[in-house]
Formats: structure tokens, C-alpha cells, sequence
């Protein structure tokens, strides 16, 4: 077996091993980045506290485009409510809380939506429920006011600082939830798209770094986008399904943090 067959084969499993289901179900709009909108991750992490646990019940998430507080939120789509261990988020770890398409733009504000299910597990292994403060039922809100890039992966880490959050109400006993979280919003790498002629022989694109295939995807009506990878260069591996076109590829691919890359179109040859 030539090395470049046995590149093919490496590509091709870890293309099926990755998920081709995110990447086939892409619309043409969507593959050339031109339908207006930007791709918005919501993340949740957090800075340690003095307890065993930390549980918060994510009921929604709503944004609002405009500076108007009590008009024109919408929810927003793609959320996964449920129950959330913050100190399963320390060190660097995250977990996402939604991942949606909105419009490009800017993003003014966002609340996070929590349930009544909200305690604590002491040290002592004691369960504490949180009561939440009256004026934050309708949702904790955040001041975003910053732009979300279309054609790019917008991430939104909310960083839940425990140790502020949880305030004992005097000798009552109780512990009052009132959320202190900095957002911090970033582009996440970078894309690479492009298209591959003819367009009527469906192609797996692989993005190879050294022997490692980073992300892949397969071109619909020829065009084709890889989102959010890390910035360097890349190799590009086109792998028409149609095995009478012969493969291609495409060195020295730069991928630039916050930015789309467009390749040079590519022409599959017949065998």
C-alpha cells in the first residue's frame, strides 16, 4: 500500500470516528458562510469554593440585541437545561451550555435563567438549598455589548466565581445564591472553506496537521466549511466518495484566530 493510500485510509476513519452527521447536514449557505449569521457557543466554568459541591438548575438562556432591559428578549435556541456541578468546572474546565446560530452583530445582554433546585454539599457532606433573591427570578442579567463575528464560532464563557456567589444569611442558617459570573466572550480559531468542482461528486475534506487529522467535513453542492480550529497551517485532503476522481491535496493552508480562510478552488481529475 502506497503511503498516500495509507494516509487515505487513516483520513477516512478518523473522518467517520469524528461524526460526518454535523458536517453532511451543512447548507449550501452555510458552507460558504454567507447567510448572515454567527455561531454562538454559551460555556459555563468556574474558580473554587470552600464546599463539597455546587448545584445549579439552568432552566434557559435569553438574549437581547438591543440596550432596551425590558423589551426584545428571545430565548435562546440550542440551550441544555439541567442540573450543574460548578466545581466539576474548576482548572480550566468548562461544559456548554448552548451552541446557536443568531444573527451577526452585536450581543447586548444575556440572562441565565435558573429553577428553584439550586444547593450546596457542605464539606460535612450536609445538603443546603440556595434561595434565590426575588429581583433575579426573572433571570441573573449579564451586560455583554460586544460584537458576534458571522461565519465563525463565538464562544461565551460564563465564569461562576463560587466563592462570592454563596452569602450566609446571618445566623438563620440559610445561604442566599446570588450569582457573581464574569462573560468573557472570544472568537474560537478559525475557518477554512472553499469549493471543490465538480460539485456533483461529494468529497471528504480533512484539515491534517502532521499526521493528526484535526477537523473534517464533507462538501455539499462543492462547497465546504471547517469552523473553529486552532490557528497554524494545515494540510488540506480532498477525498471524492465518487474513487474514479483521483484525491488531491493542498499544502501550507494558514488558518488565521477569528478569521475565514478561503482556499483556492479545487479540481478533481479522472483517474
Amino acid at each position: 500500500m502506497t503511503p498516500f493510500l495509507k494516509l487515505k485510509n487513516l483520513a477516512l476513519g478518523a473522518l467517520l470516528l469524528g461524526g460526518i452527521g454535523m458536517m453532511a447536514s451543512c447548507s449550501t449557505n452555510d458552507n460558504n458562510g454567507s447567510n448572515g449569521n454567527a455561531r454562538l457557543q454559551i460555556a459555563l466554568t468556574d474558580d473554587p469554593g470552600d464546599y463539597r459541591e455546587v448545584w445549579i438548575d439552568v432552566k434557559d438562556i435569553r438574549i437581547n440585541v438591543t440596550d432596551a432591559d425590558d423589551q426584545n428578549w428571545t430565548t435562546l435556541p440550542g440551550v441544555h437545561p439541567g442540573m450543574y456541578n460548578l466545581l466539576d468546572l474548576v482548572n480550566d474546565k468548562d461544559t456548554v451550555l448552548a451552541d446557536a446560530e443568531i444573527p451577526s452583530g452585536r450581543l447586548s445582554q444575556l440572562r441565565l435563567v435558573l429553577g428553584d433546585n439550586n444547593y450546596i454539599i457542605t464539606n460535612k457532606g450536609e445538603k443546603l438549598m440556595l434561595t434565590t433573591p426575588s429581583a433575579q427570578q426573572s433571570g441573573l442579567k449579564l451586560n455583554i455589548n460586544q460584537p458576534v463575528i458571522g461565519g465563525i464560532i463565538n464562544k461565551l464563557t460564563l465564569d461562576f466565581d463560587v466563592a462570592k456567589s454563596i452569602v450566609k444569611a446571618g445566623n438563620s442558617g440559610k445561604y442566599i445564591l446570588k450569582p457573581v459570573i464574569r462573560a468573557v466572550l472570544e472568537a474560537v480559531g478559525g475557518n477554512i472553506k472553499g469549493i471543490v468542482l465538480p460539485d456533483t461528486v461529494q468529497t471528504a475534506v480533512l484539515a491534517i496537521r502532521g499526521t493528526d487529522t484535526i477537523a473534517s467535513t464533507y462538501t455539499a453542492a462543492g462547497g465546504y466549511l471547517i469552523r473553529g480550529i486552532d490557528a497554524g497551517t494545515y494540510s488540506m485532503h480532498y477525498l471524492p466518495v465518487d474513487t474514479t476522481f483521483k484525491p488531491f491535496v493542498k499544502d501550507g493552508v494558514t488558518v488565521t484566530l477569528g478569521r475565514i480562510t478561503t482556499v483556492d478552488t479545487v479540481r478533481l481529475q479522472k483517474k
